[in-house]
């Protein structure tokens, strides 16, 4: 992944009762907690190892939460909020920050997928480089990690967010656009009970 890819991870602090609350019948308030922080850390490390430069974490509901600012303090990560508006507005809103600062590919994830390692960041980096966009789908018909090679409005504007036709809202979107995607393999995100078969053994 060259140096003007620029990766960001998409997070929510890890509190008790606001993280992963669908989590909470099976793991309880503070489990729920721990297993984001968990994700967490391993989101961060695996785009840490995929790039040479700073990972951005874009965090709600602000920086200062003590997962957060760690990160920061250990270098290699720089926090920056994600401000206001549904989840396209937040995440279209990180594609230009990183463009306008000048990378010439932009991959942004979540935290909720194990699966998503360094070297599945990497393909991404790599699919786009005949693409203009990159897609990691996801199980429960979202998709877990996006990535640009320049601002695509168009695909964050009126999708259902967190139902099950996110990614299929977003490939008409695509061809409405004119852009040209490449999906890489289907992934599982980590939300509900049963997903909890997903996770790496001894994560809970």
């Amino acid at each position: 992944m060259g140096p003007t890819t620029q990766v960001i991870v998409m997070a929510k602090a890890p509190v008790p009762g606001l993280a992963k609350t669908r989590l909470i019948p099976a793991l309880g308030a503070e489990g729920a907690a721990r297993l984001a922080a968990r994700l967490l850390d391993h989101a961060l490390a695996q785009a840490r190892a995929a790039t040479p430069g700073d990972v951005i974490l874009a965090c709600a509901p602000d920086v200062t939460h003590a997962a957060f600012t760690e990160h920061a303090r250990q270098g290699g990560v720089t926090l920056v909020p994600q401000g206001h508006g549904d989840l396209g507005a937040r995440m279209h809103r990180q594609f230009m920050n990183a463009f306008d600062q000048g990378a010439r590919r932009v991959i942004l994830v979540g935290t909720d997928v194990p699966a998503l390692d360094a070297a599945l960041l990497r393909q991404a980096d790599a699919a786009l480089a005949a693409a203009d966009a990159v897609f990691v789908p996801a199980a429960d018909g979202g998709y877990a990690l996006v990535g640009l090679r320049r601002p695509a409005p168009a695909i964050f504007e009126a999708v259902p967010w967190s139902t099950p036709a996110v990614m299929a809202a977003t490939r008409d979107r695509l061809a409405l656009a004119g852009l040209q995607h490449v999906e890489l393999a289907l992934v599982h995100d980590i939300d509900e009970p049963a997903d909890l078969a997903h996770l790496p053994t001894g994560w809970v």
